[in-house]
């Protein structure tokens, strides 16, 4: 039993690595992959560094001042000064928050340039009017990559919970006993095993990144792929049809054959076969030392050069074995060798002899 199968329906089939070309343009258009995981990990990061430096600072101007409004309710103290004290906390806040901004910036745009590189578009901007589509919408909510991207917003919630739970059950002693201190001392331990614990979280963040990296650059390279199809069109867009490309080289030998005409006529003497091949040669001492191939042609070529050769009384000396050969070993701009010197010499010789008695009888 044989099933017919139409091999055309493969042909769209995207199985093909994507062309430098495609990349390219793709990038034009600002389709590019990068982990946004690896952004906000290493924006967490640098945050918890800041604050674990700067954390003796940061929570005593938090800390002294709600001790001192708590103090107020109590005992007949300066309210100016608590006042003065408050400002000052908030501005340190507001200081600190603005360098830990601006490092978290320099840190994002850092990451977001070592994954994409130089890259400016507009294409990004452009209202997409599909997105707009109620059924695109529905398959883009159950496509693969959603479900990836929830598989791993579960899994990354399902692991940090495991690593804060564990960091908290580790140290639930230390706090017990840090219960027993004073207040300002039991909160400091608090807000450093906080802080301790964020830059632990931080950093299994930013190994969980550098596998959605990997996925965001296995999506991309996928989503690039071409058909095979795309690429003979790609190649003839960049190449050309085979149809204009044949006529641009016709054209071309057109050219080549109207300049190698009109080339004849600074030939000195045409060797023939004498039908099937034509050499032209010329002696310039100012060029080469030696006699070199001005034009050469094969049979209707050959009959073309001839019939300038005729119209610019050019001499023609048939020479078959010494036609053949200088046709097969040399090309146009190629001075003869040693091995012809002799009968060349010979050939120039006589037609040089030729040309004066045609010049000496004229002035007679």
């Amino acid at each position: 039993m044989y099933i017919n199968i139409d091999l055309q329906l493969f042909a769209g089939e995207k199985t093909e690595k994507a062309t430098p070309k495609k990349r390219q343009d793709a990038r034009r258009k600002g389709q590019v992959f990068q982990s946004r995981e690896i952004n906000s990990a290493a924006t967490l990061m640098v945050s918890m560094v800041f604050i674990k430096v700067l954390g003796k600072y940061i929570f005593r101007f938090m800390y002294e001042p709600l001790i001192f409004f708590e103090r107020y309710f109590y005992e007949d103290i300066d309210l100016q000064l608590g006042y003065r004290l408050f400002i000052f906390g908030i501005m340190f806040l507001l200081k600190g928050s603005f360098i830990i901004a601006m490092a978290n910036f320099m840190v994002a745009f850092i990451s977001s340039w070592a994954q994409v590189g130089n890259l400016f578009t507009t294409e990004t901007l452009r209202p997409k009017f599909d997105r707009l589509n109620p059924i695109e919408g529905f398959k883009r909510l159950f496509s693969m990559r959603s479900i990836f991207e929830f598989l791993k917003s579960f899994l990354k919630l399902l692991i940090l919970s495991t690593i804060s739970y564990n960091y908290m059950k580790a140290h639930i002693k230390e706090f017990m006993k840090a219960a027993e201190l004073e207040k300002f001392q039991f909160s400091y331990i608090l807000f450093s095993s906080a802080v301790n614990m964020g830059i632990m979280l931080a950093s299994v963040l930013l190994v969980l990144s550098i596998f959605d990296y990997l996925f965001q650059w296995y999506q991309h390279d996928k989503q690039l792929k071409m058909s095979k199809q795309e690429i003979k069109e790609e190649y003839k867009q960049m190449e050309g049809s085979p149809e204009i490309k044949s006529k641009i080289k016709e054209k071309q030998r057109q050219s080549a054959m109207k300049r190698m005409m009109q080339d004849v006529a600074k030939a000195d003497v045409i060797i023939t076969n004498p039908t099937h091949y034509a050499v032209g040669l010329k002696y310039d001492d100012g060029v080469s030392d030696a006699p070199y191939v001005i034009v050469k042609g094969k049979n209707m070529v050959a009959l073309k050069i001839r019939e300038k050769a005729r119209e610019h009384n050019i001499e023609i000396v048939e020479n078959k074995p010494l036609a053949r050969k200088l046709y097969a070993v040399l090309e146009i701009g190629d001075s003869i060798p040693a091995e012809f010197y002799e009968i060349v010499a010979e050939i120039l010789a006589h037609v040089y002899s030729k040309d004066r008695e045609r010049k000496s009888v004229g002035k007679i």
